[in-house]
């Protein structure tokens, strides 16, 4: 039976079946970093996702005109514009 979540928030889970082979491999190459199997696939997805997006993915997190078109077009307007000279 699984542990409890610590948070009450649920998270997604994402679930990937292997070849057994896989598996073998996936448990020594965590072990060879000390880590769960848990932390080990965490940490080469958010690895792989910073190579794929880099700075993509920051520029996302933030709120820009650029990262939100809706957003762009609520502060595009002549009362905001007021802000711009600040």
């Amino acid at each position: 039976m699984g542990r409890p979540m610590k948070s009450a928030r649920k998270r997604p889970r994402i679930s990937v079946d292997v070849l057994p082979e896989v598996r073998r491999r996936l448990r020594r190459a965590a072990a060879k970093r000390d880590l769960s199997i848990r932390q080990y696939v965490l940490e080469a997805i958010e690895e792989q996702i910073r190579e794929d997006l880099g700075e993509e993915d920051e520029e996302m997190m933030t709120l820009t005109a650029k990262a939100d078109p809706v957003l762009a077009e609520l502060w595009d307007n002549p009362k905001d514009s007021e802000y711009d000279r600040l």
